[in-house]
């Protein structure tokens, strides 16, 4: 059995400053955790999500959609979710041009790789909702499928129904098809 060694959250801040851009870190309860390149189905899922998201948060004035930003979920805790919208309530409570954004994003999504281990994103989800989180969706680009982990508990929209949520948007309504988000056509 191995031994974990444990890093204070000023240890990986220095690690995350001296490391090149092609390495990701997170922080998981002081463990270090160095995260794979995405592959590009990866990438173009998750841009085809933030770019709907951003246009919807945007034309509503809700707040902020952010990829690939660093959240310091507790003082041992750091996460980068692939998509994260702050709304507004929370923007007022954070400064931008700081790193890591000190506390949780509203929404949390994670783009689920085939080597994610169920018991680590079941960890996330738990890291990002005791953080004060109010939804975290996985999606699966694979299964095309998205969970959604809330205040309701677990709902799955699965290819060809539409996600669809507003209680997260004070009351906007945003709707995105799977069949879109899916589409294996990569010129979309």
């Amino acid at each position: 059995m191995g031994t974990t060694t444990k890093l204070s959250f000023e240890d990986f801040q220095k690690l995350q400053e001296n490391a090149d851009n092609t390495v990701r870190y997170e922080l998981d309860e002081g463990e270090l955790l160095t995260t794979p390149s995405p592959t590009a189905w990866h990438n173009v899922v998750r841009y085809r999500l933030r770019r709907a998201l951003t246009d919807f948060v945007q034309a509503n004035s809700l707040g902020l959609v952010l990829d690939e930003t660093d959240f310091r979920l507790d003082s041992l805790t750091v996460r980068k979710p692939d998509i994260a919208y702050l709304n507004k309530q929370r923007m007022s409570s954070i400064d931008v041009h700081r790193w890591p954004v000190e506390g949780a994003p509203s929404l949390a999504i994670e783009v689920i790789s085939p080597s994610n281990l169920m018991q680590d994103t079941i960890k996330k989800i738990h890291q990002y909702k005791a953080s004060g989180t109010e939804a975290v969706w996985l999606v699966y680009p694979d299964l095309r499928l998205i969970q959604i982990h809330d205040s309701d508990g677990l709902r799955e929209i699965v290819e060809p129904q539409s996600i669809e949520e507003h209680q997260l948007f004070a009351g906007s309504r945003f709707s995105m098809s799977l069949a879109i988000l899916f589409d294996k056509n990569l010129e979309r």
